[in-house]
């Protein structure tokens, strides 16, 4: 049966570099957050969507996310509500992804791995850190956010202790070429694991 290896970390740590580094080694990748974005535009998920938290989130027959996450990042139960819409969605095409891997292991990327209650279904959990000061910077420059926006993203995720406290592995993130090195050898584990 396929190993499952969570990937994750805080906004900005890096995790996505990493995931693509697992990639490059021939590793099956899954990026929840890429395929969440698809989710969004499915018309049953616009659907509930629009029903819970108002048709003024519509925009031509789209969810508008910047409306979206005003709405949800500001309103820590309202954020529950939308990820109850989704993550159910995300969980079911994640298991139908693995089981079309024919690998021993594949990778999970994601952000709220923790937040979702993803964790559980993970055999083991690798968490990318970063200082908050670098992941600001990095989420500024990578998305034109302000300080503002990117702080409040952070408060609504685990903090790093807090995940690095249930991961079996951490990879810290603040050079790339440290990070790459720390990565090696999680992977050489992980292949003499599985």
């Amino acid at each position: 049966m396929t190993k499952i290896i969570g990937l994750t970390g805080g906004i900005g740590s890096g995790k996505t570099t990493i995931a693509r580094l697992f990639e490059a080694e021939g590793i099956p990748v899954y990026i929840a957050d890429d395929e969440a974005k698809k989710i969004m535009i499915l018309p049953e998920t616009i659907r509930l969507v629009g029903e819970y938290f108002g048709q003024e989130v519509i925009v031509n027959h789209q969810i508008d996310r910047n409306k979206l996450s005003e709405i949800v990042f500001n309103h820590p139960e309202k954020l529950k509500e939308l990820n109850k819409i989704i993550h159910p969605l995300v969980k079911k095409h994640f298991d139908n992804w693995v089981k079309k891997q024919n690998s021993p292991f594949v990778i999970k990327e994601a952000a709220i791995l923790f937040e979702s209650g993803s964790y559980k279904y993970c055999d083991q959990i690798i968490t990318v850190i970063a200082s908050e000061e670098t992941r600001i910077k990095r989420v500024m420059s990578r998305d034109n956010s302000t300080k503002e926006a990117v702080l409040d993203r952070i408060k609504n995720q685990w903090s790093d202790s807090q995940k690095t406290s249930k991961s079996d592995y951490v990879i810290e993130n603040e050079n790339l070429n440290e990070a790459k090195l720390q990565f090696q050898g999680i992977l050489k584990k992980l292949k003499n694991l599985y």
